[in-house]
């Protein structure tokens, strides 16, 4: 069983997907893979520096996430730029993890771009996290540490939730709190 668990910045998905390994699902975050494929000495490291430049990397010779971040979030064609280099190199990873552990029970695949990026047709599941955008933006700025005009950038940056929404075999609302998202995630994995 593979579930594809999205939603927009800050609607909880990480959350959700802590809960989802409480439970015992293998848990695959694609943030965090797309972290892994921009360290240095990696191709999609080399990548984006040949395209944004030397400006976006720290004196330790890493990646500046946060430098490069303001210059992509208010820039569409930048951000597809970026998409570009490192969702196919993120793909390749998870491609290879999802054949390394068919053997599991449940695999949950954690990415914000399940739909945009077409993991939703590999799933046998979609459950997607939503809650009301100043409910993201002030996540962001509370649990992130962003301005209030960065969380605004980023949440604006992505594709209208109602677009996941329509795709969802399962909808977790957590604007209600932990204990309404729990029961909401114990009660789909009942289903299951």
């Amino acid at each position: 069983m593979l579930i594809g668990l999205t939603g927009n910045i800050a609607t909880g998905k990480s959350t959700v997907a802590g809960i989802l390994r409480a439970l015992g699902a293998e848990v695959i975050d694609a943030d965090q893979i797309a972290r892994q494929v921009v360290q240095p000495g990696r191709p999609a490291f080399a990548q984006v520096v040949q395209t944004f430049g030397r400006e976006v990397l720290l004196s330790s010779g890493e990646l500046d996430r946060a430098k490069l971040a303001r210059l992509v979030f208010g820039d569409q064609a930048k951000l597809q730029q970026l998409e570009a280099i490192v969702h196919p190199a993120v793909r390749r990873v998870i491609q290879q993890m999802l054949g390394d552990r068919r053997g599991e029970r449940v695999i949950a695949l954690e990415a914000i771009k399940l739909i945009e990026a077409s993991w939703d047709r590999q799933c046998d599941q979609v459950w997607v996290t939503y809650c009301l955008p100043d409910q993201q933006i002030a996540r962001l700025v509370h649990l992130r540490g962003m301005s209030v005009e960065d969380a605004r950038l980023r949440v604006a940056a992505q594709a209208p939730q109602a677009d996941k929404i329509a795709r969802a075999d399962v909808l977790i609302d957590t604007t209600q709190g932990l204990n309404y998202t729990r029961q909401q995630v114990f009660a789909a994995w009942e289903m299951l």
